[in-house]
């Protein structure tokens, strides 16, 4: 017996909602011959209009669904239905005023009848959609929670799922980043169990909040794979939509490929005749355009046209955006922004602000503009306290940053190059953070990970999925657990100067993205030091490599080669960057040193000039002076760890122990077999002073990552926030774990930050390999100076001298 035509168009559009849509359109074609009912005709036209817009034949959808509407005779209902089909197709094309008027229109009608269905909330799912695209926020959040209530009492899971990710994607537009990305973490497991492709539309929206982040290798690894699966689901709006965000993440960072990115979006779009996501994605070309080839005039008319074309399709917030980038040559007035406008389109204004001021030679305007700019992102990061987000969401500052840098370093005025160096180095750190209560779940996470990182050694461990969701709900977790507290304050020259001990010198150094300058600071006050950006950059090419074949390398012919190649590099870097500040600082004994990200890899402690004298890697000289540490205070416990196949870490730890001996100091030791991660953080929460031996890699593409290999697994950087009270001097004996990631320009993250970031109050580390038996041999000595009441930055230059071994081990943050 043949099929109902209703149970063909059931059938239809469960295959259109599975994305089977050639199955789909077999199903509601024979529906369609098989009925005379207007109202199931009409439907089954609604459905087929959705299965030709997957598809591509976006007009032809909305000509059946207009054609539809005009017949006469139909059920208010079906109205409904047909009208906020084509309110969908509407809102996919880029036309969004027409799109809300059908949207609204199904939902006045099932309202007028008291249908509480879940086609209700579905067109106020997508009504809420227009109003987000619109940044109508506030009716779009009223939209998403009414749809929640319904899809609740009816209890359809699916639907309610999505409705939850898109109050995250709504969030995400208000710039709460943390509620954004736990909303879509949540609602995740739900959408992939639907399909790989409902999978991919979250991730989609998920890659933006990571994009937001800062976290733009995640989002764009994840957005590459999302348009990928789109592509092969033949769905080119959707994956025209996935490239343009892949396009917006690219912007600030290789613009030469995110112009390349744009254009096929853009191009996608026109043959799709979608003429608004066309305009989106051709003002992300200008823009890329604009920031790769600076130096030209830009093309006017095509900024003004595309700024149009985006207000009349609804998109206002990006044609004030393109608007103010084409006013950034100084021509025209600004648009004007009221309060109410998101964060980066303000911090976008206050960018044109500061280059027009910059380009008019009014340096202290463009300072005022970037500083301005900054206090905004500032008071954005308040609601932030997690470290890896702090870090990355400096992204939105960085041009800010090197604008004011660059209005600095040409003013040339102590006072203003003090402040904004300490500008940068609170970029990511101004918020102090609260630390979180202990989460087992997150314990449990990080255990599982542990696991999987054991089993999948050798290969690339976080491209597995499973690596792949556990990470997303660590981080989740980490986000909404970590509260803000109060902001930190930065000190002014003045204010650091009369702070000084009289045998202490500051060594600032200030990259402003293409000069090098440095700044001392004395009790007596403050001298600039220019200096040469090219030859620093010579000497740091190839040198991590020198150093870690130095380390391989040791004695022979070879490690002659090696170690003359090193060392003429390291003299270079003596030369460039100490010895013309130390003319400036003759009688100080002790220095402390902030560096911007690009001298991040600098291994201090091996430079000729640095030998013998105390030195610290200070976070920025407002905490290291208005900070309330005590490291200089007598330890009672001393805890040491072993990893497993570390050939002398039981020696080197057994070594630094007996230092300790007669004084009156508990110490204890966790051989390699009993050094677990929870021993290990155990004996972290119990110590005053804790030193780790074993291996340890930094990862680069997520930081927090990095750790110890430890007897049953790697101690994550997020293991740390889960230990009750840090020690206040961790050494960490491990390859690499000393090394940060660059966070842009001017901001670091890793190990060592973990763990300041904590509560440490000086951690010891390396920012590249050293061989074993230098490290049992050096730390010893060090802990020989702690135990007789050094300081750590004195004890590791005394160790230095006594054992005349040159090593990259360094303190950070105060090791005075």
């Amino acid at each position: 017996m043949p099929l109902s035509a209703n149970e063909l168009h059931r059938r239809g559009v469960e295959a259109a909602n599975a994305r089977r849509f050639t199955q789909a359109r077999r199903a509601l074609d024979t529906a369609s011959a098989r009925t005379d009912d207007p109202d199931l005709r009409a439907r089954i036209d609604g459905t087929t209009a959705y299965v030709l817009a997957q598809t591509g034949q976006p007009t032809a959808a909305e000509q059946l669904c207009r054609d539809a509407l005009r017949r006469s005779g139909l059920r208010a209902e079906t109205v409904a239905v047909l009208s906020g089909q084509l309110g969908v197709l509407l809102m996919h094309a880029g036309t969004l005023a027409a799109a809300e008027v059908e949207l609204s229109r199904a939902i006045d009608t099932f309202t007028a009848i008291g249908d509480e269905t879940t086609e209700l909330a579905n067109c106020l799912m997508n009504r809420s959609v227009v109003r987000m695209q619109q940044r109508e926020l506030d009716t779009c959040m009223e939209d998403l929670r009414r749809a929640v209530a319904v899809y609740e009492a009816n209890d359809d899971q699916e639907p309610l799922a999505e409705a939850r990710h898109n109050l995250g994607y709504a969030a995400l537009l208000g710039g709460d980043l943390v509620s954004a990305l736990t909303l879509m973490t949540r609602s995740r497991p739900t959408l992939a169990a639907i399909s790989d492709l409902a999978a991919a539309i979250s991730d989609l929206d998920r890659a933006e909040v990571l994009r937001d982040a800062g976290l733009t290798t995640e989002a764009e690894t994840l957005l590459g794979r999302v348009a990928a699966e789109f592509g092969a689901q033949r769905m080119p709006q959707a994956r025209g939509e996935a490239e343009f965000h892949l396009a917006r993440s690219l912007l600030r960072h290789d613009p030469d490929a995110a112009e390349r990115t744009a254009r096929t979006a853009a191009r996608r779009f026109t043959a799709l005749t979608n003429h608004g996501w066309a305009a989106r994605a051709e003002a992300v070309r200008l823009e890329a355009r604009q920031r790769a080839k600076p130096e030209r005039p830009i093309d006017a008319a095509a900024f003004a046209r595309t700024a149009r074309a985006l207000d009349h399709a609804g998109f206002r917030t990006e044609a004030t955006g393109l608007r103010l980038s084409a006013r950034r040559d100084g021509a025209g007035r600004l648009p004007r922004l009221d309060d109410s406008a998101p964060t980066p389109l303000r911090l976008r204004a206050h960018e044109v602000r500061v280059a027009r001021a910059a380009a008019r030679g009014r340096d202290r305007d463009a300072l005022r503009a970037a500083a301005d700019g900054l206090e905004l992102l500032t008071a954005w990061q308040q609601s932030f306290g997690a470290l890896d987000l702090q870090a990355s969401v400096a992204m939105h500052g960085a041009d800010l940053m090197y604008a004011g840098l660059a209005a600095a370093a040409r003013l040339h005025d102590p006072a203003t190059m003090f402040e904004w160096s300490e500008r940068a180095r609170h970029l990511s750190q101004q918020v102090a953070p609260v630390r979180p209560p202990r989460d087992d779940s997150l314990a449990v996470d990080l255990a599982e990970l542990r696991m999987l990182r054991a089993e999948l050694a050798g290969a690339d461990w976080t491209t597995d999925a499973r690596v792949r969701v556990l990470r997303d709900r660590v981080r989740e977790r980490q986000w909404a657990a970590t509260g803000s507290g109060g902001t930190r304050e930065r000190l002014g020259l003045a204010e650091a100067t009369a702070l000084l001990d009289p045998d202490t010198a500051v060594l600032s150094y200030v990259f402003t993205g293409s000069a090098l300058h440095g700044i001392v600071v004395t009790r007596s006050g403050a001298t600039i030091v220019d200096l040469s950006w090219s030859r620093v950059r010579s000497a740091l090419d190839g040198l991590r490599a020198d150093l870690d074949m130095a380390a391989m390398t040791r004695g022979g012919l070879m490690g002659a080669v090696t170690a003359r190649a090193l060392s003429s590099r390291l003299s270079l870097l003596d030369a460039e960057l100490v010895a013309p500040l130390l003319v400036a600082a003759p009688s100080a004994h002790r220095l402390a040193i902030t560096v911007p990200g690009a001298l991040g890899g600098v291994p201090w402690a091996m430079l000729p000039g640095m030998t013998g004298i105390p030195f610290t890697l200070a976070t920025s000289v407002s905490r290291l002076l208005g900070g309330t540490a005590s490291v200089g205070g007598r330890p009672s416990t001393i805890g040491f760890a072993a990893g497993p196949r570390v050939p002398r870490a039981g020696e080197e730890v057994r070594r630094a122990a007996a230092t300790w001996n007669g004084g009156g100091v508990a110490t204890r030791i966790l051989e390699s077999g009993e050094a677990t991660v929870a021993a290990a953080t155990e004996l972290a929460a119990d110590s005053d002073v804790l030193h780790i031996a074993a291996h340890g890699r930094h990862a680069v593409d997520n930081p927090l990552f990095s750790g110890f290999e430890l007897a049953d697994g790697i101690l994550f950087g997020y293991d740390v926030d889960l230990i009750p009270r840090v020690p206040a001097t961790v050494i960490l004996s491990a390859c690499e774990l000393g090394r940060s990631s660059v966070r842009w320009g001017e901001e670091a993250l890793g190990m060592t930050r973990v763990w300041l970031h904590a509560g440490a109050d000086c951690v010891i580390a390396a920012p590249v390999a050293v061989p074993d038996e230098v490290a049992a041999e050096l730390l010893s000595a060090v802990h020989v100076g702690l135990s007789e009441g050094a300081t750590p930055s004195a004890a590791l230059a005394r160790a230095t001298v006594d054992t005349g071994l040159s090593a990259p081990f360094q303190c950070h943050g105060d090791g005075f």
